[in-house]
């Protein structure tokens, strides 16, 4: 359910919108790990959150652990 993982401010866009919208969007994420995260890695929005590469990686380890 996309209430569950959107803050109230960002629930009614889609889920094409929230691909623009800040990370800190994410329910769990505060404008402090916003920062750190734009300050790290570059990511600003959800869609680069979900981008980031050296998240694909951590997920493809994950799924290769699991074979």
């Amino acid at each position: 359910k996309k209430s569950a993982r959107i803050v109230k401010e960002y629930s009614s866009l889609s889920a094409k919108e929230l691909l623009d919208a800040p990370v800190d969007a994410l329910k769990g994420v505060s404008k402090d790990d916003a920062e750190l995260l734009n300050k790290a890695f570059g990511i600003k929005t959800i869609g680069d959150f979900a981008n980031n590469r050296f998240f694909d990686y951590a997920t493809k380890i994950v799924e290769e652990s699991k074979k």
